[in-house]
């Protein structure tokens, strides 16, 4: 992926005209963990807009999904989108949920995968502790169907959090939030269409978690990738773009 833009307090990656699909990753992972999307869609007619979220760098007050929300709706208000379509993957997909209950009126459409927000144990069992490096990148693989995805880059980066003193605190808060923020009651109310996407092997947040959302969200479509973990569109970036692109059209976004 290209270089990041700075402004102000955003650092993003943007590319295509149209449409804004703006992007939320989750904890664990950054930005080229949508690769596969942020190259798909601006050429079908997209504006591709991943945002680094403040995880690590916000005062711990502003450290939980709520605060997050609100970043991301200035985010939105700073670049003069109208509304916007929001896709997030495990915490990231937290953050949609709850920005979508706050702000409806920003919203087009929303794309979870492997979110939290429904699923008591999401965070706190795949957030690994201090450890050495192989039981770090165990727990790193176990994210995924196919170990292998678990590259050297990706548990380096799990293990360098794991050892990083302020990085755990607040990855402990943020799970904490993620439970506080329990979305049961909220998502009934919510009406914005949601495209569900999640892999069948889930171990994270589990197969039964997407068809609760399924039953709660009043406008919701489900769609399962066989073979596949927490992170799909890293697993099955071509079968996730394609499932994505055709709700995207049914829906009319």
């Amino acid at each position: 992926m290209e270089e990041l833009k700075k402004e102000g307090k955003y650092k993003y990656f943007e590319a295509g005209e149209g449409t804004p699909i703006i992007i939320l990753h989750g904890l664990m992972g950054g930005l080229s963990n949508f690769g596969g999307v942020a190259e798909y869609f601006p050429k079908h007619g997209y504006k591709v807009v991943i945002p680094e979220l403040p995880i690590y760098t916000q005062n711990i007050l502003k450290t939980n999904v709520k605060a997050f929300a609100k970043y991301v709706k200035d985010f939105i208000t700073y670049k003069g989108f109208d509304r916007v379509i929001l896709l997030g993957n495990s915490l990231g997909g937290h953050i949609g949920l709850y920005h979508t209950k706050m702000y409806p009126e920003k919203m087009l459409g929303l794309i979870i995968t492997g979110s939290s927000g429904l699923y008591e144990s999401a965070m706190g069992d795949s957030y690994p502790r201090r450890g050495d490096y192989d039981y770090i990148q165990k727990k790193a693989e176990a994210v995924f169907y196919d170990p292998k995805i678990a590259t050297k880059e990706i548990v380096d980066e799990v293990y360098e959090m794991a050892n990083d003193r302020i990085k755990l605190i607040k990855t402990l808060t943020i799970a904490k939030s993620a439970i506080r923020h329990n979305m049961a009651k909220d998502l009934p109310k919510m009406h914005v269409p949601t495209c569900i996407i999640w892999g069948k092997n889930d171990k994270v947040t589990p197969p039964e978690v997407a068809e609760e959302f399924d039953q709660l969200l009043p406008n919701s479509s489900l769609y399962w990738i066989d073979n596949c973990g927490h992170a799909a569109m890293m697993e099955h970036p071509d079968e996730f773009n394609n499932l994505m692109h055709d709700w995207l059209k049914k829906t009319h976004l």
